[in-house]
């Protein structure tokens, strides 16, 4: 059952996210070092999930077992989340990602899908799919499009099963495509 995740389901949708991204490229090139990862993993997970679960735009299967990150249109946030729980030179690595990222997102008001995950050990069940359709749904209901960046290749077949397209390709600090629904 597809839940709206609130404050309680934090812990287990961390938990899932740190261990389904951890061959992922854009997360390993921001985090490259196997004994940080878990930890630096966990405090940026854990910031995107506080910068959103208030505008219940995180949905979730089985307290965090598949989750899908939402960003609403127009929400901006205040910068210092990760510098507090980061060393310095892996938050310029998280910067430098995201800021190639945006420059290549549309003008227009879009939803944006920032994390879809699905803990490893329950792959294979169509959550991750089920859970990105939630905000797909919110998408439609607002009448705007839907975008999501990814740096995996196997990721934009998955997408493209779904609907997706590529709008748009950056080549650093790594491959991604920048894609619409």
């Amino acid at each position: 059952m597809i839940t709206v995740a609130g404050p309680d389901d934090r812990r287990g949708v961390l938990e899932a996210l740190v261990a389904a991204f951890v061959k992922d490229p854009a997360l390993r090139n921001v985090f490259p070092d196997d004994d940080t990862y878990p930890r630096y993993a966990e405090a940026f997970f854990g910031a995107c999930f506080d910068k959103r679960v208030g505008h219940r735009s995180i949905w979730t299967i089985q307290g965090g077992a598949a989750t899908a990150i939402w960003e609403p249109p127009g929400v901006t946030h205040a910068g210092g989340a990760l510098e507090s729980v980061l060393p310095a030179d892996v938050v310029e690595r998280v910067r430098a990602y995201d800021e190639a990222v945006h420059a290549a997102l549309p003008s227009e008001p879009f939803w944006y899908l920032g994390v879809l995950g699905t803990h490893p050990d329950h792959t294979g069940r169509r959550w991750a799919q089920a859970v990105m359709h939630a905000g797909l749904d919110r998408a439609a209901a607002d009448g705007l499009p839907a975008v999501l960046e990814t740096s995996n290749p196997a990721n934009v077949d998955f997408y493209r099963r779904a609907g997706w397209q590529v709008t748009g390709e950056i080549e650093t600090p790594l491959p991604t495509w920048i894609m619409q629904r």
